[in-house]
């Protein structure tokens, strides 16, 4: 009788453990190791989130040469595994690490004929570097000894998964699920169809890449969208958007067919690392209980910028990649006569950079333009404003914003995908047409109330510090997905 209790006992143990979900995440680019944009940030966040969430994650990117190996204790794990691409029998070593402070597994397909690089984005098409990438994870997958449920895909560079897992003859992947995350439906990875061959695919390996080809090339978007089992953007926003002509980058009648299994999950940000209290690149860490210190750091950044140094002129700041999407031609010298000063930070497009330096200019004792990429000036700018701006053509989540609130500035911005979400009159202000004027008057509107009634200001720092953007938050909505997805293949 005892014998048959402690079989039970296993086996309900032995259910328990099985009911934890395994996910394999694929990404271009994995903060730390590796960060272009956006997609790195949450590539490199959301998996330990979901580790604290119960969930069996592993994480795979690729091995580009400006990967410090020594930093960050990669071990190679593999040499030499062959992976057949087309014609070719391809070589490649796997690397293994944590993601740093976390338990959670990080591996890396060293295959240096396509990531000797440093760059992740080299100039040219990109799109047969990522497909091998692609495949090369699938066929790693017994040498890590992780059989996943799901594997989850991030934007075009890996959105051909799905068609690689449904034409595959390799018997273990036959049964994986797919979740495909969209950051930007911009972003389409649009290629020579001879490029197929790369992830041992053909136009007639199924009837999707067949009509796709059809107008002379391959759109990985559109692969990913029709394959997956499920897609998501990073905000509900930004999901009800792609499904307009406006904001579907030519692909909303695509998109459209898959309106039932599309969903939106906010990202979310570092909550420890973006914190005023602990903060160690600002001047003077403070907390919703001492407000009063955040002007400290508006002061000596002021003295640093060479501005009027003032601790009662609002502050308005900018940090942004400086480019369209980002709105900043709404930026004109009328601005420069309100009752502010402005600090920017970033680079991109050199007409946006020549732009915001020759406003710099024209109103030297307002202005700092500062055309370069600086983490530690970011954090200072956060930290130092009073107002951040976000005059987004489209934002698909955005991260700014969250960062401001984080720090008690009140975000200006326009109500499009991820910032419509999460900026409500609450906290910040927003306006809905990309007119310069429309943009120039809530600007307005928040500097006189900055001005005129300080304790509904107070008010407005208070509410945006206590919004709740952890990532712990995205993790459980995520977990629901994979549930999601699994459920429907029991139902099958």
């Amino acid at each position: 009788m005892c014998y048959n209790k402690n079989i039970k006992i296993k086996l309900q143990k032995m259910k328990k453990e099985n009911k934890k979900i395994k996910v394999l995440m694929l990404a271009a680019e994995v903060a730390p190791f590796a960060k272009v944009g956006g997609l790195g940030d949450v590539a490199g966040s959301l998996p330990p989130a979901l580790k604290k969430a119960g969930v069996d994650v592993r994480v795979m990117m690729p091995l580009y040469g400006s990967i410090d190996r020594k930093k960050y204790k990669l071990k190679k794990i593999y040499s030499d595994l062959e992976v057949p691409s087309g014609w070719l029998m391809i070589k490649v070593n796997i690397w293994e690490s944590k993601m740093p402070g976390t338990r959670v597994p990080i591996y890396f397909i060293d295959a240096p004929e396509y990531y000797k690089y440093d760059e992740v984005y080299v100039s040219g098409d990109n799109s047969e570097r990522f497909l091998f990438f692609s495949l090369a994870a699938l066929y790693c997958l017994p040498l890590i000894k992780f059989n996943p449920d799901v594997v989850h895909c991030h934007d075009s560079h890996t959105a051909l998964v799905p068609d690689i897992i449904k034409t595959s003859n390799l018997d273990y992947i036959r049964n994986l699920k797919t979740l495909l995350t969209i950051h930007n439906f911009e972003y389409q990875g649009k290629a020579n169809p001879l490029v197929l061959s790369t992830g041992n695919l053909h136009p007639n390996s199924l009837k999707v890449l067949s009509k796709d080809v059809a107008d002379g090339d391959v759109n990985f978007m559109v692969q990913g969208v029709l394959g997956a089992d499920l897609i998501n953007t990073v905000s509900k926003k930004y999901a009800e958007e792609i499904l307009t002509s406006t904001y579907g980058a030519g692909l909303d009648n695509i998109i459209q067919k898959r309106k039932k299994d599309l969903f939106g999950i906010l990202n979310g940000i570092d909550v420890d690392f973006f914190n005023a209290s602990k903060d160690e690149y600002i001047s003077q860490n403070f907390s919703i209980r001492s407000l009063d210190k955040k002007s400290k750091n508006k002061t000596a950044l002021q003295k640093r910028l060479g501005l009027q140094v003032d601790k009662n002129i609002p502050m308005v700041g900018l940090v942004s990649r400086l480019v369209w999407q980002k709105g900043l031609e709404l930026i004109t010298d009328r601005f420069g006569k309100l009752d502010c000063q402005f600090v920017f930070l970033g680079n991109g497009q050199k007409q946006y950079e020549e732009q915001l330096k020759a406003f710099a200019k024209k109103f030297p004792e307002n202005v700092s333009a500062n055309i370069t990429f600086d983490l530690k000036l970011a954090q200072q700018i956060y930290a130092s404003s009073d107002i951040f701006l976000m005059p987004s053509r489209f934002e698909p989540c955005g991260l700014g914003q969250m960062i401001a609130m984080h720090y008690g500035t009140v975000p200006v911005v326009r109500a499009t995908g991820g910032l419509a979400d999460t900026v409500d009159d609450k906290v910040g202000f927003s306006f809905q047409k990309m007119e310069i004027m429309e943009f120039y008057n809530t600007l307005k509107e928040a500097i006189d109330l900055y001005h005129e009634k300080p304790l509904k200001w107070r008010k407005l720092q208070e509410n945006c510090m206590k919004r709740d953007f952890s990532w712990e938050r995205s993790a459980r909505e995520y977990v629901g997905l994979y549930k999601k997805i699994l459920s429907n293949r029991k139902k099958v």
